[in-house]
């Protein structure tokens, strides 16, 4: 006979319950009781530590150790051109105020409004103790507006400098203008990565062609007019916004010529793709067309075989018609029409460095 107590028909309710209980995870009680159990320890858990945290936190808040005593606990590295001086009066409220309580992201953004940063970086040093990690710019060229010379980086930021200090640091870097400080700044952003263009492709066989470039006129972005020194007087280039390099060495194969068959010549256009407009000083005979190889043509581009005017390969427009001539960007006649004595690229690059001399020692003549 079998015993009734083996068969599970006959075994206790509150002992499969029980082992039931025994075969399910700690983490999901099968009894109503388990669970609460596990509900309130949790509970209790979170509690103690939310707690500790909080008592944590009030301590290190009150703590009079992790308080910044003064100027001498902020740290600065990376500083070239900007000075503590400088820095400083962005942390100025910060002075006896609790570590913790600084705004590191606020203040951060405060110091990259500084032109000469470009980054920063502000970290904290326990107990009481500010990281200043500074980025500054680095300037590319000189910049003219007006009779201010000043330097500018590759993002068109506009970089104060005494004459002193340029002076010291021997920068030989082109003239560039048509830069505003009124202008937006991805304005002037614009104008300078056309500047880097030019400059990168120039120096880009690694002859650096870029030093013999004494002024860039950047006012229209899809025209850079370059002043190129010669013998006896500067001719006004226009690159357009392309083709640097290859219209730069097509200028250079027959400037000679041009300038011997046309002794006013002024301002050469190289914007077009087989020929070229020479323009004459004020007075002298207007403008002139002339193909590559050197003959003149009438004042009209050369047709394509469409009849239509061959379009210049950037920064002008051709008129539909056939008989249009070329726009040509407005040339300013320079003040004086007599043609200027030959200078040395260097020593015309130098111009500006020779201003900034004159205005440092004029400085320094005055604060004896």
């Amino acid at each position: 006979m079998p015993d009734p107590e083996d068969d599970d028909e006959f075994a206790h309710p509150g002992r499969q319950r029980f082992d039931e209980a025994l075969r399910a995870p700690w983490w999901r009680p099968a009894t109503r009781w388990g669970r609460i159990f596990l509900g309130f320890g949790l509970l209790t858990v979170a509690g103690i530590t939310f707690t500790t945290g909080y008592v944590f936190k009030t301590y290190l808040e009150r703590d009079s150790r992790f308080r910044i005593a003064g100027s001498g606990n902020i740290q600065t590295t990376g500083l070239s051109e900007v000075t503590r001086s400088d820095l400083l009066p962005v942390f100025g409220e910060d002075i006896g105020r609790n570590i913790f309580f600084v705004p590191l992201s606020q203040r951060r953004s405060q110091l990259e409004k500084i032109p000469w940063v470009e980054k920063a970086t502000v970290m904290r040093v326990l107990p009481d103790q500010l990281r200043i990690a500074v980025v500054e710019r680095q300037p590319v060229a000189f910049v003219r507006h007006g009779q201010q010379i000043g330097l500018v980086d590759a993002n068109g930021v506009l970089l104060s400098m005494p004459a002193s200090s340029m002076t010291k640091h021997h920068y030989s870097f082109p003239v560039v203008t048509g830069i505003d400080p009124g202008d937006p700044l991805l304005s002037r952003k614009a104008r300078m990565a056309v500047y880097g263009r030019l400059v990168g492709e120039l120096d880009s066989n690694g002859q650096r062609l870029s030093e013999q470039i004494s002024e860039i006129d950047l006012t229209d972005p899809e025209d850079a007019r370059i002043l190129m020194p010669e013998a006896g007087a500067d001719i006004l280039a226009h690159f357009g916004d392309d083709q640097f390099l290859t219209r730069y060495q097509r200028y250079k194969a027959h400037i000679g010529e041009w300038r011997q068959q046309y002794p006013h010549l002024a301002s050469v256009d190289l914007r077009y793709e087989q020929q070229v407009v020479l323009e004459m000083a004020p007075g002298s005979g207007g403008s002139q067309t002339t193909t590559d190889d050197g003959k003149p043509t009438s004042g009209r581009p050369r047709l394509a075989g469409n009849s239509a005017p061959s379009k210049p390969s950037a920064g002008v427009k051709a008129d539909p018609s056939a008989k249009a001539t070329p726009h040509r960007a407005p040339v300013k006649p320079k003040a004086k029409e007599k043609p200027k004595k030959h200078a040395p690229v260097q020593q015309k690059r130098n111009t500006a460095l020779n201003t900034i001399r004159h205005i440092a020692a004029a400085t320094t003549y005055a604060s004896c």
